[in-house]
């Protein structure tokens, strides 16, 4: 009943991660083509003369509206003032909260692969946790830093400084598990900008208006650059969230390559939108990220390793058997596996069935991908692999 209930948890949080995700990453669309949709009011206008830097007119669900951005603060305070920072909060929450519930309290299963590098769960779980201190502490560091003043130059090492510590977590943790931690890094950074930079920043700038002084306006600069920063990770993080489906990305040996490429098309594709909002058109930004997603899929596509030769009989009979010592202790209604509570993609392999009903994803993901069983926990030889796939080959009979 434990089990049950944790895995209850789990899902219960996993649905809060996405509708705070919705929130967050539609505030920060929403802020900055606002921001860059701006016009400036007329010279010498009532809205220039009381500080209006730009403004917009906008019509949605029946109603007109027209924001305006001021250069640095409106000479008094509204009443009201709305704050954005719960859907950043509660993202980084809920996304820290699936982490510790499914990788790190089953980080023998989930984390560690053999095959990859010989360590224990709590060392596993000991570098996912420092890699989050560490990968923020490094960027804002670099933000505060001189090269902080050329955004440009600062955004190209920020990536390759995170694909250098993706390439390192696939040197110590399974594919799976290196994506989402590289997630989980880019997470942080992101809520820590709102967390340390951008909401202190604005309370700043609020008290001094409130103290009577003049806000400094480079709080505004400095919240305005983070800001920036979290709208482009959003479309990476978006696709390391979805990652866990497709095997082949992070299954493939160059896998924090992969992710590189998939990250950077992330990257200019969000480019190319905050340019629109200006009303620039740069095509050859989305042409050069359908280069590098095409690179990817070509790359990624199955291509079968070589198998040792079958030995005997290959029948329904024995891969069954196979099935039985390999994967049913994690795919069956009731697991036995240590810290699988749940058959995993809520795939049943436990019957004959459920063995035919499955057999073209179970040939995928133990003979083409290899990515099962997941780091291999259960030991499954190449020779069993080749059973399974001469099996296929003959049609997937039932006998």
């Amino acid at each position: 009943m434990d089990s049950y209930w944790l895995d209850f948890l789990g899902l219960l949080v996993r649905w809060l991660h996405l509708i705070a995700g919705i929130a967050w990453i539609g505030s920060s669309f929403y802020f900055i083509w606002l921001d860059r949709s701006l016009e400036p009011p007329a010279p010498g206008s009532e809205n220039a003369k009381k500080g209006v830097g730009g403004e917009l007119w906008a019509v949605h669900g029946g109603g007109f509206y027209n924001p305006q951005k001021y250069l640095v603060a409106p000479a008094a305070l509204p009443e009201k003032l709305h704050w954005f920072m719960w859907e950043a909060y509660t993202t980084w929450l809920t996304g820290t909260g699936l982490l510790i519930l499914v990788y790190w309290l089953k980080a023998g299963t989930m984390m560690v692969d053999q095959n990859v590098a010989v360590i224990s769960a709590g060392q596993a779980v000991g570098l996912g946790a420092g890699c989050l201190v560490v990968a923020w502490a490094v960027y804002d560091r670099l933000c505060k830093s001189p090269l902080g003043k050329n955004d440009a130059l600062l955004g190209v090492v920020v990536f390759t400084l995170l694909t250098a510590l993706s390439w390192a977590l696939t040197r110590f943790l399974g594919g799976r598990a290196a994506f989402i931690e590289t997630g989980a890094c880019i997470g942080t950074i992101m809520a820590a900008n709102v967390f340390f930079v951008i909401i202190p920043g604005q309370r700043r700038m609020v008290d001094a208006m409130r103290a009577g002084q003049a806000p400094n306006p480079l709080d505004g600069k400095r919240g305005k650059q983070r800001s920036v920063h979290n709208n482009y990770f959003t479309l990476p993080v978006l696709f390391i969230m979805i990652s866990h489906h497709y095997a082949a990305t992070y299954s493939h040996a160059a896998n924090w390559a992969v992710l590189a490429l998939l990250c950077a098309a992330g990257v200019l594709i969000r480019h190319f939108f905050n340019l629109r909002h200006k009303g620039i058109y740069a095509w050859h930004y989305p042409a050069a990220a359908a280069v590098m997603l095409g690179i990817v899929g070509w790359w990624t596509m199955p291509r079968l390793a070589p198998l040792p030769p079958v030995q005997g009989e290959v029948n329904f009979a024995r891969v069954r058997s196979i099935i039985g010592q390999r994967c049913v202790m994690c795919h069956s209604p009731a697991p036995t596996f240590p810290g699988i509570t749940v058959p995993q993609a809520g795939v049943l392999l436990h019957t004959p069935a459920d063995i035919l009903q499955n057999s073209q994803r179970l040939y995928q993901q133990v003979v083409v991908t290899r990515i099962m069983p997941l780091g291999n926990a259960t030991q499954i030889t190449d020779e069993e692999r080749a059973v399974i796939a001469a099996w296929m080959k003959a049609g997937a009979k039932p006998e």
